[in-house]
């Protein structure tokens, strides 16, 4: 495991530089580290990836030095587990929409006494080898730092959501928020409509919402590009201008 490179370069007062991925492509985690990227952003959730991709990508980006995060399929915790298990280090978790959901959720991304998230055998937790977790402290030590290391971020997607926000942003595990312009603006009555003003103003709500509430935006601490709107020949440019 190491340090989470987007928050590592947050704290340099900057944002994350982070990749995109909808299918799994060893060669471009390779690729998006050459042209300086600080993470990847893996979409379990619309794109197509198994825990044995998960696990691969994890290995290879760590050994070039970025942090790998991912929207789960759905927030349960049974999906959550198997891509912590493999070295995620950030979960965004779609359609939340009450409290309730939202501490299920942080619960499952964080180890007690933060939460409930279940120890496995995996590189999240470091494949279970005592030396190496004893040089963390031991087991306690190890999840603190994990904790300390994992983004918990809350899709808000849906008129429901924003309804609940202030309860949703109460949940203390909850890193912070993010958003689903196209699934908000159907929930708004307005499908096919995400550039509605409408929809747009209510976003900024929310986000602003966030904020007063000290809760991370996620548009605030990380710049998310994928190989659609980004050519890989471009990226170091790209990269070293936006900081």
């Amino acid at each position: 495991m190491i340090e989470n490179t987007i928050l590592k370069k947050n704290k340099e007062g900057k944002k994350a530089n982070v990749f995109d991925l909808t299918f799994p492509s060893l060669q471009l985690v390779e690729l998006a580290s050459h042209a300086g990227f600080d993470g990847i952003n893996c979409d379990g959730e619309h794109g197509n990836f198994s825990p044995e991709s998960i696990d691969d990508i994890c290995r290879v980006a760590n050994g070039y030095g970025m942090s790998v995060i991912a929207r789960v399929p759905d927030k349960s915790p049974y999906w959550i587990n198997l891509f912590l298990d493999r070295g995620i280090q950030g979960i965004v978790g779609p359609h939340v929409e009450t409290k309730k959901e939202a501490q299920d959720f942080a619960d499952a991304c964080l180890f007690p006494p933060d939460g409930n998230r279940s120890w496995g055998g995996g590189r999240g937790t470091e494949f279970n080898d005592d030396i190496k977790i004893d040089e963390y402290g031991g087991k306690l030590e190890f999840a603190k730092w994990t904790n300390k290391n994992m983004l918990v971020i809350a899709q808000i997607e849906s008129v429901p959501g924003w309804d609940n926000l202030n309860e949703i942003l109460d949940v203390i595990g909850l890193s912070g928020i993010t958003g689903g312009p196209n699934d908000l603006a159907a929930s708004m009555g307005i499908p096919g409509e995400p550039n509605n003003p409408k929809r747009e103003k209510l976003t900024i709500d929310i986000d602003n919402t966030a904020r007063s509430k000290n809760k991370l935006v996620q548009l605030d601490i990380m710049r998310n590009l994928s190989i659609q709107n980004l050519m890989i020949e471009n990226g170091r440019k790209f990269v070293n201008e936006g900081n």
